[in-house]
């Protein structure tokens, strides 16, 4: 289905006419929903992939919940577009995160880990029965990286990485909430600060390594050593954390080469967001 301006505009109109005035502007980027900025302050998701509208119900059942204990500001829900005969699916009216997607604007500033580290420790609290488990977190259990992807060399220091988060110790606690998704497009800066924190459709329970490998894949040398100041971490987890962000650096690198071949869902901007942090990932081994 091609979403357009005045397909959202109509639903508006149908469904919350009081909002259907605002501006109303594309934003670019996503693959499982298509956004446009509502206004200054709100923003509407719409689902355009199979899966989608269940991501979009989960952030509808727990954000809500979960934005008052949390130290950033996060796309809470404040409406649910119903399915009709304009469009077959659920769809959502957020909160705007104000700021840059980390992967146009990076982080500078060191007091981001900091910021970075409480946010995950509020975050990261034992999971409710009914928030699903993660797959995302068993990847290390795959034991190899390679089938991740077709177009990007990993490299044997990257292998090595790899190899030895697969042989750490597995997370033995209690499953915690986690994001799962901490890419640098789902992180967002202001002047060179840690602002927001978007995009909880894969949010599940699990290893919270998957969540801290975000200390290499977005902060730099000084925010990270504040960051394991703020989250002290075993060294199993250190070790599963780094596994995870040399993987999610390759799945950066992978959209980037997709995108300069002008593929579905290729990102060509993500190029010096994907080498930067392979290069933190490859490079930094100690906290």
């Amino acid at each position: 289905m091609d979403i357009t301006e005045a397909l959202v505009r109509n639903l508006l109109r149908d469904q919350y006419p009081d909002l259907a005035d605002l501006e109303l502007r594309e934003v670019i980027g996503g693959w499982g929903n298509q956004m446009w900025r509502l206004g200054d302050e709100l923003a509407v998701r719409m689902p355009r992939q199979a899966g989608a509208p269940q991501q979009l119900e989960l952030e509808y059942r727990w954000l809500p919940a979960m934005a008052d204990r949390l130290p950033l500001p996060v796309p809470t829900p404040v409406r649910r577009g119903a399915p009709s005969e304009r469009f077959p699916y659920p769809w959502l009216i957020t909160q705007w995160v104000h700021g840059e997607p980390a992967d146009r604007e990076f982080v500078t500033a060191d007091e981001s880990g900091t910021t970075l580290g409480e946010f995950l420790r509020a975050l990261h609290v034992p999971a409710p029965a009914d928030v699903p488990p993660t797959p995302r977190t068993g990847m290390l259990q795959l034991g190899h990286i390679d089938h991740f992807f077709d177009n990007v060399e990993p490299g044997d220091v990257v292998r090595e990485i790899w190899a030895d988060a697969v042989a750490a110790p597995a997370w033995d606690g209690a499953p915690l909430l986690v994001h799962t998704d901490l890419h640098p497009a789902n992180l967002v800066v202001a002047d060179g600060r840690l602002a927001g924190v978007i995009d909880f459709g894969d949010l599940g329970s699990g290893d919270p390594a998957i969540d801290i490998s975000a200390a290499w894949t977005l902060l730099p040398d000084g925010a990270a050593k504040r960051f394991f100041e703020s989250y002290p971490v075993d060294d199993a987890t250190f070790r599963r954390a780094r596994g995870h962000a040399v993987q999610k650096a390759l799945f950066v690198l992978a959209m980037a080469n997709n995108g300069d071949k002008g593929l579905p869902g290729g990102k060509p901007t993500w190029r010096a967001a994907g080498e930067l942090a392979l290069e933190r990932g490859v490079g930094r081994s100690t906290r």
